[in-house]
């Protein structure tokens, strides 16, 4: 059976379905700017997704990656790590056909404590633990939708 997340920005969070059944939910942190879709612009994009990558399969929890790949040490500036696992998304749709270019992800951080908040750079941040069981659950072209 197929599997859909679905990201709601209004409520800050995350429901995984199998099929018209929740299988899991969690809380999720979306842009500090609000949605949208152009580069540059820090918004989370809407509408409908698909999981183009995983990366982080078999890392530690809390590894932090830059540029998708893991790194030994916390890198020097940003408040935005990306950390434990990747899902990298890919547009559906005309106005969101760009998200796989601007690289937005859902991923983990380490600021769980802002979790709930729209704090992020456009990604969808999750805590560690709860991205480490979503990223077991989902496959590669599972379907994401992420509504306002």
């Amino acid at each position: 059976m197929s599997h859909k997340i679905v990201v709601d920005i209004k409520t800050q969070s995350l429901k995984l379905f199998s099929g018209q059944r929740e299988v899991f939910t969690a809380p999720v942190s979306t842009s500090r700017h609000g949605p949208g879709f152009d580069f540059g612009s820090f918004k989370t994009p809407t509408g409908l997704f698909r999981i183009h990558e995983k990366i982080g399969a078999g890392s530690p929890p809390g590894t932090i990656f830059e540029g998708r790949v893991p790194v030994d040490e916390t890198p020097g500036s940003g408040d935005d790590l990306i950390t434990s696992r990747i899902l990298w998304l890919d547009g559906l749709e005309p106005q969101n056909a760009n998200t796989r270019d601007r690289y937005i992800y859902i991923h983990g951080t380490d600021q769980e404590d802002l979790i709930g908040q729209p704090v992020s750079h456009g990604c969808i941040r999750m805590r560690n633990d709860d991205i480490v069981r979503l990223f077991e659950m989902v496959s590669v072209g599972n379907t994401v939708e992420i509504i306002p």
